[in-house]
């Protein structure tokens, strides 16, 4: 099993209190109303958890991938809006934190330890779908400085946070794939929000589209040596965002067998008083739930654990974890969908929210699909690109 540390139970308990006393009353106005979470990342920001992916000697937690598996959970059991964002945030400073020179460890890892900063991934185009690792977006050095041109999409926390990480083409190759990472700072001049999003699911996410035209940054702001793409996306990109993602997805399991459970408890036939939990028949598949939330649990915790200890098994069973957390979630919102009946079937009923926001894991890159042939030509000794 994986091992929780004092200190990694005490930022679980901090972020429980916080789930029941700021993110869960808000969640489903934030679903209903397409709402960034600003109060939940506020309370993070003054719980120290936006640090928790710095370094300790910068004033943050020095914590890993079990930590963000835990804590994206818990937050997502309440609202699946604010884990995401939060996740991205902690998958941002994680790319920061890997290769941060002095500058950008005062500029920025400080600052996010601080509660003072808040940042996110701009990854995701149009163009290459769900290959990321092949941005189409320029970076192009002209003096003391680069310029930046391209389009983004998805990008979570667009327009609310205060640095991105964005992905683009290396300034100096040109062969196809090389990737580069650098910080652009919110109101750098060049940037463009384009409409506000407006989901099927994960509503709160304010994932939008961002243009790029001729947005300046400085030579410093650029993550590690030009072209460090395959080391950026399997040994940073890949590890944290996949695990934010499968603690996302886990938490919305979870949520679905609480609703589902709760509804058995409950409800009772008005002609007998016998409870639905008395029926044999839902019993069994409520207890099929249960099993296949904790076969994944194992996966995804089982997954950081391997990340944290620096394994070499480990990119197998990240890249599996997401894929199963989100077919889990999927399945499981939709089973208590059915157990529900009448009562999830209203519209923005608190089981179809989950089922909509479970959908996205489908969706998100990478997919189901490459996830698992990516984990297939690892087991098999392929190179995954």
């Amino acid at each position: 099993m994986p091992t929780i540390t004092p200190k990694l139970a005490g930022l679980k308990t901090r972020t429980e209190q916080l789930v029941e006393t700021v993110v869960a009353p808000r969640a489903g106005q934030i679903d209903a109303e397409c709402l960034w979470p600003r109060e939940a990342m506020s309370a993070f920001a003054e719980a120290g958890l936006l640090g928790l992916h710095v370094p300790v000697n910068h004033g943050g937690q020095g914590q890993g991938l079990l930590a963000l598996s835990l804590l994206t959970e818990t937050i997502a059991r309440a609202c699946p809006s604010s884990a995401m964002c939060f996740g991205m945030h902690c998958v941002g400073t994680a790319v920061i934190a890997a290769k941060a020179t002095d500058y950008q460890q005062d500029h920025y890892l400080r600052e996010i330890a601080e509660g003072r900063h808040i940042t996110s991934l701009a990854l995701s185009e149009a163009g290459s779908g769900s290959h990321f690792y092949l941005p189409q977006t320029s970076l192009v050095q002209e003096g003391e400085g680069y310029r930046l041109d391209g389009v983004k999409q998805f990008v979570t926390s667009g327009g609310q946070a205060d640095s991105y990480v964005v992905s683009t083409q290396a300034s100096d190759s040109r062969a196809a794939g090389d990737f580069s990472c650098v910080i652009l700072d919110q109101g750098t001049d060049g940037m463009e929000w384009l409409d506000p999003w407006q989901g099927f699911g994960m509503r709160g996410n304010s994932s939008r589209g961002l243009r790029l035209v001729s947005a300046r940054v400085p030579l410093a702001n650029l993550l590690g040596e030009p072209g460090d793409q395959v080391w950026y996306v399997f040994e940073v990109v890949a590890p944290y965002f996949l695990t934010a993602m499968a603690g996302t997805y886990l938490g919305i399991a979870q949520a679905a067998v609480d609703a589902a459970g709760e509804h058995l408890r409950m409800r009772q036939y008005a002609h007998s008083g016998e409870s639905l939990r008395d029926v044999e028949t839902l019993r069994v598949r409520f207890a099929e739930m249960w099993i296949a939330l904790e076969k994944t649990r194992g996966l995804v915790q089982r997954a950081a654990q391997l990340g944290d200890a620096g394994s070499p098994d480990a990119l197998s069973f990240i890249l599996a974890s997401k894929a199963d957390a989100g077919e889990t979630a999927v399945n499981l919102a939709n089973e208590a969908m059915t157990l529900c009946g009448g009562f999830a079937y209203r519209a923005n009923s608190r089981v179809a929210q989950l089922l909509r926001d479970a959908r996205a894991s489908h969706v998100m890159a990478p997919t189901t699909d490459i996830l698992k042939s990516w984990a297939g030509r690892h087991l098999l000794g392929l190179p995954l690109l």
